[in-house]
């Protein structure tokens, strides 16, 4: 179900005009799903997809720890690109409701 996720945020983030740089992308210990930009903006993206929100909504299973890990791993990759300008950090929630995706971008997730 992941990958499906991930394949349905990738497909719905081009849409809204960002360009995908990486998926999966992996330092240390640290996993971040997307990193994607758009006008002058990096955004590293977690996504999370459910098909039943019996035990919560989708974003609310990002928890600190996963956050504290997104960041090491997005501050090793702004090194590695000598990235210079914005940055943020998002959650795509997908639920998935008798097979449609229901879709939430949440901008600015971690603060």
């Amino acid at each position: 179900m992941g990958n499906e996720g991930e394949d349905l945020a990738t497909d719905f983030l081009r849409r809204k005009g960002f360009a995908v740089l990486e998926r999966n992308y992996r330092y240390k210990h640290s996993e971040i799903d997307l990193i994607v930009s758009r006008d002058n903006w990096l955004v590293f993206i977690e996504v999370k997809t459910r098909t039943s929100i019996a035990f919560g909504y989708p974003e609310e299973f990002v928890d600190y720890k996963k956050k504290k890990k997104i960041m090491e791993g997005a501050l090793e990759y702004m090194y590695a690109k000598d990235w210079q300008g914005n940055v943020r950090y998002d959650i795509v929630a997908i639920y998935l409701v008798n097979g449609r995706p229901e879709i939430h971008h949440i901008e600015d997730a971690f603060y």
